[in-house]
């Protein structure tokens, strides 16, 4: 039953015309049992209203024996008496007493008795009244008032019947007090009928109303025993019970069973004794059972608390919930409460926790945990005044394992990172994957400085050292970045933000390496990220500009072409040095329209030259996988009117490290424009003869470090030009030695058999008015500066 009909039992609104039999109402309430109450209230005063009628008959038989024939007032009293008889038995049957619920139809009949007992007793006003004088007339009068008050009173229940009688009786007392009394008697013998009718209906009203609550309030402990019976069949759940000493009262039998006991063996046990099990004696008890130990100590309620109970030796999750009781006095009496046993929902919540916290990948610590973990630790570094530290891991050249041997590959090599991890760490210490190619140490106590450096410095020895999935000898490293906190950072987002400054320091260093926070890193960092916003509109500013390096032959020692590097002049900061900002353009995506720029730049100006001077530009991995960099390179060369084979593009080698075939796809339809491609800083990566073979070079440029090497006499450098020139040789390929400084590294790259040479020894990267210059000189002159 909803709360809304039981509100509407509770304070029934009663229709009038329901009330008195006339219609049957289709609204909230159900009027067949309070019609069956109401034939029931009639059914046991039907010997008292005959009673009554008999005995009135009587008295007026008496009362008007001397002025009315006797065989007329026995006529009449046969009449009452045969019309009250009836009425009685019929209400006196097993139908009426025993019904539950009543038709209209029953309480509508209950109209005819009234009318006919009605009609017997206005026989005596209105046929013998004329005969009687002041006195009888007023002794008839006080006669049948009463009997009118006793049906008012006793039949109220069944308002109908009533009215109609009390109506009937009174208009005949009226007519005969206005015909043998003084109209004064007959208006106040008006006014009482009236008045009592309105009086029957009033209390016939309030029966009705009471029969409804009753009606209401059984039908609600029915549902309400029904929804306890049924609570209490089915699920986990169970109620229970405690006195005001804490002991357990009228042990339900779930509950109980719940224990594995029986319910008899385990009233007045006491609660918290029942609840602790194996852990009572030795005091060892779970906070939760504490905190449910001062609830009832307090007589608070509480709300599912959780609470870890043992059952069989085996440890079962409860949620208990309960209210104090009171007794009619207000004494307490103990607590009333529901429990359930919700051990597998614990579970499941327990398994989704570890989800949400746990890597499942490397089967780590996630980025979650780690935060958490570290909150906690920074948390206890303050309270006892000690200091914590947390430890950020990327792996070098990771990558480019991914990117050449694919994501599984990737995946089982991370795999094999953790493990090692893994062991390095102790109880005060915990690794997690923060993702990617990620991880994180957060160190609880970091009182030690030289155990914690000694630790990132092992970390990068173990994760160097050769792995070997599927078949494949991987190498790969890592750097680490280290904050110590509070020192480096007073919350964990600071004290993350200050490892992370550390950690790019130790990869700006080339990877490999372990660097501790400094505070001049932030400065740095804040550094890169004005320079990025300075960076965002400098070529619309026109502080961007190419100078151009001259390329020779390196037996003539002839002009033969010339790379644009690109250079930034800010108002402020002044020339910045593009080891700076050419790796802060990557990283920012910016690199696209500054290469576009610089290739349109390069093209309009080498189109002015008067000789045929090639010119070589740098372009990025992103320029190259965008599938819309044919397009420009096809539009600043019909715009600037350069032909295709005076332009060299120049790409190193990590264009080849990403998976997919875009790149190679796009130099293949520049390649078809006509342009010149070069391979850059050859050696200095990951070199495969297999893009050697498959794409279209024109022409290999040998790092700088090589040919420094080489001059110094290292045996390796010699040996890897060499290799490099043969390679180029066999392939219909010339090289190009970067960074020649001085006459004798001229000769001897000349030797090694290099054909072109770059560097300061012929001309250090000229302004474009310079360039233009030399490039306007006949084709006999050096290009020496």
């Amino acid at each position: 039953m909803t709360s809304q009909t039981i509100s509407q039992f509770a304070r029934p609104r009663i229709d009038a015309r329901a009330l008195l039999g006339l219609y049957d109402p289709a609204d909230a309430i159900d009027w067949g049992p309070i019609r069956a109450a109401q034939l029931h209230a009639g059914s046991q005063l039907a010997l008292f209203m005959l009673a009554a009628n008999l005995v009135g008959a009587s008295l007026v038989t008496m009362l008007l024996a001397p002025r009315v024939p006797l065989w007329q007032l026995a006529s009449w009293g046969a009449l009452v008496a045969a019309v009250g008889c009836a009425i009685a038995f019929r209400r006196l049957s097993k139908r009426h007493r025993a019904a539950v619920t009543a038709p209209l139809k029953d309480v509508r009949d209950t109209l005819l008795d009234g009318i006919a007992l009605g009609a017997a007793w206005s026989i005596p006003p209105l046929a013998f009244g004329h005969a009687a004088d002041a006195d009888s007339a007023l002794g008839l009068w006080i006669i049948i008032s009463l009997l009118m008050t006793a049906s008012a009173v006793a039949m109220a229940a069944l308002p109908l019947a009533t009215i109609a009688f009390v109506a009937i009786v009174g208009a005949s007392i009226v007519t005969m007090l206005a015909l043998v009394a003084a109209p004064v008697l007959a208006a106040a013998a008006a006014l009482f009928t009236v008045l009592l009718m309105i009086a029957t209906f009033g209390r016939g009203k309030a029966l009705v109303v009471i029969r409804a609550s009753e009606l209401a309030l059984a039908e609600r402990d029915e549902t309400v025993s029904l929804l306890l019976r049924e609570f209490e069949e089915s699920g986990s759940d169970w109620l229970w019970e405690i006195d005001a000493q804490r002991r357990v009262a009228r042990a339900n039998p779930r509950f109980a069973v719940s224990f594995g006991a029986d319910p008899k063996t385990i009233n007045g046990t006491p609660f918290l004794q029942l609840l602790a099990g194996p852990t009572w004696e030795a005091g060892n008890f779970a906070p939760a059972l504490r905190d449910l130990a001062e609830k009832l100590k307090g007589r608070e309620p509480f709300r599912d608390l959780l609470l870890p109970v043992y059952v069989n030796q085996e440890e079962r999750w409860w949620e208990m919930s309960a209210s104090p009781r009171y007794d009619e006095r207000g004494a307490f009496i103990g607590f009333r409460g529901v429990g359930s046993d919700v051990t597998e929902a614990r579970k499941s919540a327990d398994k989704i926790n570890h989800m949400a916290r746990y890597d499942t990948l490397t089967a780590l610590p996630n980025r979650l945990l780690i935060n958490e973990t570290l909150a906690r630790a920074m948390a206890d570094a303050d309270k006892w005044g000690s200091r914590c530290a947390f430890m950020m891991i990327d792996l070098d050249r990771f990558k480019a394992v991914n990117d050449t041997l694919g994501h599984p590959v990737g995946d089982r090599l991370l795999g094999r990172v953790s493990e090692r991890l893994k062991l390095l760490m102790t109880e005060n210490e915990m690794i997690g994957r923060l993702g990617g190619d990620e991880f994180a140490v957060v160190i609880r106590d970091a009182t030690d400085t030289h155990r914690i450096e000694q630790l990132a410095r092992t970390i990068i020895d173990s994760l160097s050292r050769p792995y070997e999935v599927d078949q494949h000898t991987l190498y790969i490293g890592a750097s680490v970045g280290l904050a110590v906190g509070p020192r480096d950072g007073r919350t964990a987002e600071m004290l993350i933000r200050s490892a992370d400054l550390a950690l790019y320091r130790s990869k700006d260093a080339g990877g490999g390496a372990f660097h501790a926070y400094e505070p001049q890193l932030h400065m740095a960092a804040e550094e890169r990220r004005v320079l990025e916003i300075a960076l965002r509109s400098a070529i619309e500013q026109g502080q961007m500009h190419l100078n151009y390096q001259p390329v020779v032959d390196a037996a003539t020692g002839q002009l033969d072409g010339f790379e644009a590097l690109l250079r930034w002049t800010h108002p402020e900061f002044g020339n910045v040095s593009p080891d700076k900002f050419v790796s802060l353009a990557e990283e920012a995506r910016l690199i696209a329209p500054i290469g576009e720029w610089v290739l349109r730049t390069a093209c309009d100006e080498a189109a002015r030259w008067d000789i045929p001077a090639r010119i070589a530009v740098n372009v990025s991995p992103d320029q190259l996988h965008n599938p819309a960099f044919i397009g420009i390179v096809a539009q600043a060369l019909a715009q600037s009117g350069l032909p295709p084979e005076r332009l060299e593009l120049e790409v190193t080698e990590s264009v080849f490290m990403r998976e997919g075939t875009v790149a190679i796809e796009v130099l293949e339809k520049i390649l078809d424009l006509g342009v010149r491609l070069s391979l850059d800083d050859f050696g200095t990566g990951y070199s495969s003869l297999g893009y050697l073979a498959h794409t279209r070079f024109s022409s290999i440029k040998i790092d700088r470090s090589f040919v420094q090497g080489a001059s110094k006499g290292t045996k390796e450098a010699i040996a890897i030009i060499r290799a490099v020139v043969a390679l180029a040789d066999s392939l219909g390929m010339a090289t190009t030695a970067e960074g020649v400084e001085t006459e004798e590294e001229h000769q001897m790259v000349q030797q090694l058999g290099c054909t072109k040479v770059q560097g300061y020894y012929f001309g250090r990267p000229l302004p474009v008015l310079e360039a233009r210059a030399l490039a306007m000189r006949p084709l006999g002159d050096s290009a020496a500066a």
